[in-house]
């Protein structure tokens, strides 16, 4: 638990050619192109804690992205890690359900430190992603406790002590509330606010419509 609020705080992105058609009937000739073609988009979206986000691991560099997703599925800029601070990272696939940023270790941005920010195509082999409801989550962690709302690092799960305990340090997982629930159930989002822990049956939890809304996978952490 400790460990991994710990980690949390200090831690925590697509041509077309014309043809000419001659004024005499003559077989059509389709003009060269020195355009090279855009790389395919991978299909892997499996995210291996610790181990690899897709095709993209510990050693992944900048290049690697622009030769895996080409430069143009790439924006480079500071990312958001939560209390006001931001670090130098890549967004791949901007917009996209395969969306995600890569957080860099270094300068030359050869090393991803961490990668957050994933559309919902992301998901761990038991089923676990942005979006994903609250019923899918106890299914796969047991019973966990969480953080309360309503602070930087509000709903984030701990994974100590639950089935998915080899994920601790590696993984970070936070729910939030559905807007509809908040509207109709303002008194239990209320009894579980604040920076302390509440334990997954907790009652008022089970009318909040939650869901994750946020997944951080450590580069640089072994599960």
């Amino acid at each position: 638990m400790t460990r991994l609020l710990t980690k949390t705080i200090l831690g925590l992105t697509l041509v077309s050619l014309s043809a000419c058609q001659p004024w005499r009937v003559q077989p059509e000739v389709q003009p060269p192109s020195d355009i090279p073609a855009a790389p395919s988009q991978p299909t892997d979206a499996l995210v291996i804690p610790g181990e690899r986000v897709g095709p993209i691991t510990a050693q992944t560099s900048r290049a690697d992205l622009a030769a895996r997703y080409g430069e143009a599925a790439l924006r480079d800029g500071p990312i958001a890690l939560g209390e006001g601070t931001t670090e130098p990272g890549t967004v791949v696939n901007e917009g996209s359900d395969q969306q995600l940023a890569v957080v860099w270790q270094d300068a030359a941005q050869i090393h991803p430190r961490l990668i957050k920010d994933f559309g919902p195509a992301w998901q761990t082999p038991e089923g676990l992603g942005v979006g994903v409801p609250y019923a899918a989550l106890q299914a796969a962690l047991g019973d966990f406790e969480l953080y309360g709302f309503a602070w930087d690092y509000g709903g984030t799960l701990v994974l100590e002590d639950t089935q998915l305990d080899h994920y601790d340090g590696a993984l970070l997982l936070r729910l939030a509330p559905s807007e509809r629930a908040l509207t109709q159930h303002p008194e239990a989002y209320q009894a579980v606010m604040g920076d302390g822990l509440f334990a997954s049956k907790n009652p008022n939890l089970a009318v909040l419509d939650l869901s994750i809304n946020e997944m951080v996978v450590f580069m640089d952490a072994a599960p």
